[in-house]
């Protein structure tokens, strides 16, 4: 199981050029939740560049899904390398489109993979200096609903075992809305119900990704 990943933030779009004998490649990269995202975007970097020679598309999905098509180009120039920078990123839920302009002149099979790997890396640099790219983390929201008189040993417990405090809501009793990462809860989770005696409630959610 994936304890964390690297991806694009939404609504991004970072780019990078690479030219090479007046061939001009454009890699565009977005941030995709599924397959059908992906292919929606790949459409419309079609339509964007329509006039180009090549939209060379290429994807990873966190759970283990990739694509990637050479649009034309010999085989294995092109969506491939885009591919391999987009996996030696660590990178998941995310979709690139290398867009070609001809130059030209003939770049052969060696200069076409440096080609599409520069251009693919440019994007991914561009997104890296701008603060866009964010690790997600496998972790566990847990609701801790205490009386106030133990909120603070509650809190501060929380807080020794690794947690984040998303929110704190005060009605009749303290609700502590904490985020751990997986796995890291149980031990809380253990001392929380040994130190209240019992008088607490606690809610553990589902595991989910979230920058952490």
């Amino acid at each position: 199981m994936l304890d964390s990943y690297f991806t694009l933030q939404s609504n991004i779009e970072a780019s990078g050029e690479f030219v090479d004998r007046k061939s001009r490649f454009i890699a565009q990269l977005v941030h995709i939740e599924s397959e059908d995202e992906a292919n929606a975007f790949i459409e419309m970097v079609r339509k964007r560049h329509y006039d180009a020679r090549h939209n060379v598309p290429a994807w990873i999905l966190v759970d283990g899904r990739e694509r990637q098509s050479d649009d034309g180009e010999p085989s294995r120039t092109s969506g491939m390398p885009t591919l391999e920078v987009l996996r030696g990123a660590g990178l998941k839920k995310v979709c690139c489109v290398v867009t070609r302009y001809f130059g030209g002149t003939l770049l052969g099979p060696g200069g076409l993979v440096r080609a599409y790997t520069a251009a693919t890396q440019a994007a991914v640099a561009a997104a890296q200096e701008a603060g866009q790219i964010v690790e997600m983390t496998s972790v566990v929201p847990v609701d801790v609903h205490v009386a106030y008189p133990q909120y603070e040993q509650a809190l501060r417990l929380a807080q020794d075992s690794g947690a984040k405090v998303s929110d704190t809501d005060y009605a009749d009793a303290v609700t502590i809305h904490l985020v751990f990462k997986a796995g890291e809860q149980e031990s809380f989770c253990a001392k929380i119900r040994e130190l209240m005696a019992g008088r607490e409630e606690i809610e553990v959610g589902a595991p989910e990704f979230a920058e952490f």
